[in-house]
């Protein structure tokens, strides 16, 4: 069933082949949760929204007018659902504890400098960087997630690049090469 395509797998699905959708779950779990924890930056609310993201999937799975865009699909749904958990988030958090969310890192610490840059790139340079370097995903698997072409894929990962490096020189650390 691995080497199936996705749109196969999806008018499966909508006959009630449980193992089919269960099958696309599994193909594109790791990419929704890339996905999601370059939105919210946790990883265990990333693995919520790539969970709610599913579940609306099934249930909608129907409305899916092109079945081999499932990919693209179920990730703009996980990107909603991450997007509506960092609004929740937001609204429950008290004044003192936004503040220290805020709160720059220490410059020594090159790992958490490195969040906070990442934290400071656009959306969807991040979402390209966490699936292409946290999730290690191909150029032709981010394609068929993100539903963009490899040549935007690498023109983003450049820019990202680039504004990383950047970001990391204001940072206090000059020898920044990407």
């Amino acid at each position: 069933m691995e080497d199936r395509p996705d749109n196969l797998l999806v008018e499966e699905a909508i006959r009630g082949d449980g193992e089919s959708f269960t099958e696309l779950c599994r193909r594109y779990y790791g990419p929704l949760v890339a996905i999601g924890h370059a939105i919210l930056g946790d990883r265990h609310l990333a693995e919520d929204a790539a969970q709610e993201a599913f579940a609306k999937a099934a249930m909608h799975l129907s409305k899916l007018r092109k079945a081999d865009q499932f990919g693209s699909w179920v990730a703009s749904i996980c990107r909603n659902e991450a997007r509506d958990l960092c609004r929740v988030r937001r609204q429950s958090q008290t004044g003192e504890q936004a503040a220290q969310e805020e709160v720059q890192a220490d410059t020594d610490d090159a790992g958490e400098a490195v969040r906070v840059a990442l934290r400071e790139l656009p959306e969807e340079a991040r979402e390209v960087v966490f699936l292409r370097f946290y999730d290690g995903l191909s150029y032709d698997q981010i394609s068929a997630v993100l539903g963009i072409s490899e040549q935007a894929i690498n023109g983003r990962l450049r820019r990202a690049k680039r504004k990383l490096a950047d970001l990391l020189r204001r940072h206090g650390f000059d020898e920044v090469e990407l």
